[in-house]
């Protein structure tokens, strides 16, 4: 379907405060992150390391949805991806703090027909393609 880079999110004000120095305030800031089994987690471990931050990782989580409601709620900044950050910013209250430059996700449409042929199918995977990674 498409790809999209990995950002930080954050309640209002803790986003405004993280946003002055990004990347180095992530450094020993509360963060939720997925799982350790999870190859976004590897990913946003090498960009820590890359950039020497050691956030505070205060939570893990497998369910990304869970993680966004408590990263609003804990006050705690959570990754997810910028091509949704609308939707972070509307359903859940999340501020964009910056991007993790060069940690990308990308998004598969899995069948078993060859060709997508249900009507539903098409119409989600045309409107991933036109509205989310456009």
């Amino acid at each position: 379907l498409g790809e999209s880079d990995i950002a930080f999110f954050a309640p209002a004000a803790v986003a405004r405060r993280l946003r002055r120095q990004f990347p180095r305030s992530l450094h020993k800031a509360p963060m939720l992150m997925p799982t350790t089994n999870s190859p976004l987690r590897h990913a946003l471990e090498d960009w820590f390391g890359r950039h020497r931050i050691a956030p505070a990782v205060v939570g893990e989580f497998e369910d990304s949805a869970l993680m966004k409601v408590f990263g609003q709620a804990a006050g705690c900044v959570f990754p997810a991806p910028a091509a949704v950050a609308d939707d972070v910013a509307e359903f859940y209250g999340g501020r964009l703090v910056g991007k993790a430059e060069g940690v990308r996700e990308r998004y598969y449409v899995i069948s078993v027909e060859r060709r997508l042929r249900h009507p539903g199918v098409v119409a989600m995977t045309d409107v991933a393609r036109e509205e989310i990674f456009r």
